[in-house]
């Protein structure tokens, strides 16, 4: 039996431990910290080397959206989860698959090397550091990396002249974790992704005035979309048809439809770029909280001058007590071998950004790390699939050339289509992505075939929400709840709401004529507004005629 070292016990890190014992490999998972959960697991403190997030986190995608493949969410969880609820949830995937016997917590890994015989053997040195100090060499037959980027802030302080001899507070936004302490205070947010947009309301509550600084303005998305469901919901395979063959009319007809919510130019958001250029802000609360004035969107900062924070169009905030730099993170790897983290222009050489292609033998991987306009949980869990299979020899890789030539031509292509930097080095297209991986380890959904031998759920695999429980339905890896789980996914959503059940009205025969042309008028509503083709299948409840 091979052995296999998982590095973190985060999302990417649980799901590479499943993959491995779905394939007969043995890991053995090294996790710096004493729990599980990496990036979700909230710390009262700063814990320098990991992940950090604030007390008011709620995850921008909706429970079926993250889900693990074969673990369908519990009914009763909402559909954006707080943090605590996401950590209840790996900690119920853990137990479900005895994954925390594999691991070896408080254990950082300091070196990942190879062996004197890697040529032959493909193996690795993986020296670990206990809590104690006390060091130890392991020899494993594969690797992989799942420590995720967000461990090292970027705090890029040369670029803001004055800020050295600025006289309030200043911290990166990986340090920050409550509004407390910052009642009645003046504070700059220099920064509007998500976590800048999060950290500017959450203050917004308490402060004085809250100013958000923003170089490139940002599209903004609620939660909520269409009837009231979680608005990633709409992501489905019918969309992206849609898209692949009308991209620029698609991406107007989505900036159309946010400025009918509210006017990004009129509030100062609007940015250069097209919505699908970059992973938008989701929040839901920003635009109530710019309405009332309590966060004023402001553009770059040039300077410090003592206490007053200088802006690039010449508006000066005079008195600033808090500076909040929520400007992303570096991402590093400073045990891996310096051959293995060469860029191929901001990214790594990775091949899937998953493999280096360097390596002789295929025995490193480096999981989850991958942007994408979805949840990163599914993406990692397929990226682990196919990692497994090929560490088993079940499939191998193209030569170093032609892994090299689809790299370059898979980051020109990504470079013309998104907005990447050195600090957004990477981002993929979700479904086409995850099918690109689904495709050679034998999972992809055959939506032409389930037409023949299940209609039903073949229109909910087309028309519904891609749902990672389809990545179950054949292959290696089936599982055999995965139908189930797609054709009930829509009453998982709603459980949630019926804390008050509304009892329906009498119908009326006028009522009943009306349900009959509903389905016309759905789809001129299509049409004409631009709804998600999910609504089209959402719970039969939805579409329910009188009785």
């Amino acid at each position: 039996m091979q052995k296999v070292a998982v590095i973190g016990a985060g999302v990417s890190g649980l799901t590479s431990i499943k993959a491995c014992l779905d394939e007969g490999l043995e890991p053995t998972c090294f996790e710096s910290s004493h729990d599980i959960g990496g990036l979700w697991r909230f710390k009262e403190k700063p814990e320098p080397g990991r992940a950090n997030i604030y007390q008011s986190v709620v995850i921008n995608s909706s429970k079926e959206m993250i889900a693990f493949s074969d673990l369908p969410p519990p009914a009763e969880l909402p559909n954006n989860m707080h943090h605590s609820e996401v950590l209840l949830y790996l900690r119920l995937y853990a137990q479900t698959f005895n994954l925390l016997q594999h691991i070896h917590f408080q254990m950082t890994v300091v070196c990942v090397r190879q062996t004197a015989d890697f040529a032959a053997t493909g193996q690795w040195e993986v020296e670990t550091e206990s809590r104690e100090g006390q060091r130890e060499i392991h020899v494993f037959a594969a690797v992989m990396v799942c420590t995720g980027h967000y461990t090292q802030p970027h705090l890029p302080l040369k670029d803001f002249p004055g800020i050295e001899s600025f006289e309030g507070r200043h911290f990166h936004s990986w340090d920050y974790r409550s509004a407390e302490g910052l009642q009645g205070k003046r504070v700059v947010v220099i920064g509007i992704g998500n976590s800048g947009s999060d950290i500017a309301v959450d203050i917004s509550r308490v402060a004085e005035k809250v100013y958000l600084s923003t170089r490139s303005g940002a599209w903004v998305v609620g939660r909520v979309g269409p009837g009231g469901f979680p608005v990633d919901l709409g992501m489905s395979r019918m969309e992206m048809i849609i898209y692949n063959l009308f991209p620029s009319w698609i991406s107007r007809m989505v900036e159309k439809k946010l400025n009918e919510a509210f006017c990004h130019k009129l509030y100062g958001l609007k940015p250069k770029h097209g919505f699908f250029a970059q992973i938008p802000v989701v929040n839901d609360d920003l635009p109530a909280r710019i309405i009332s004035g309590r966060v004023k969107v402001k553009p770059n900062v040039k300077e410090f001058r003592g206490s007053s924070v200088v802006f690039v169009d010449g508006s000066i905030i005079d008195k600033v007590d808090v500076v909040v730099f929520a400007t992303g993170f570096n991402y590093s790897f400073p045990f891996l071998p310096a051959a293995l983290q060469v860029k191929c222009g901001y990214r790594l050489h990775l091949y899937k950004h998953v493999f280096p292609p360097s390596l002789t033998r295929h025995t490193l991987a480096v999981v989850g790390f991958v942007h994408g306009l979805g949840a990163i949980g599914p993406l990692a869990e397929m990226q682990a699939r196919w990692a497994t299979r090929v560490f088993k020899g079940l499939m191998t890789l193209p030569s170093e050339e032609t892994m090299m030539k689809e790299m370059h031509e898979e980051t020109e292509t990504m470079h013309q289509r998104f907005l990447c930097s050195e600090h957004n080095p990477l981002q993929v297209d979700y479904i086409p992505y995850l099918d690109s991986l689904a495709g050679p380890v034998g999972v992809r959904p055959n939506i032409l075939w389930l037409f023949l031998k299940d209609p039903r759920l073949a229109l909910q695999v087309l028309l519904g929400p891609c749902t990672p429980y389809q990545y179950r339905l054949s292959g290696p890896g089936q599982w055999a709840g995965a139908r189930q789980a797609i054709l009930t996914q829509w009453e998982r959503v709603l459980q949630p709401f019926k804390t008050r059940v509304v009892p329906e009205p009498e119908p009326s025969s006028y009522q009943s004529i009306v349900v009959a042309f509903s389905g016309a008028a759905l789809l001129c509503c299509f049409f004409v507004n631009k709804w998600p083709l999910s609504s089209f299948v959402c719970p039969p409840s939805f579409f329910r005629s009188p009785q």
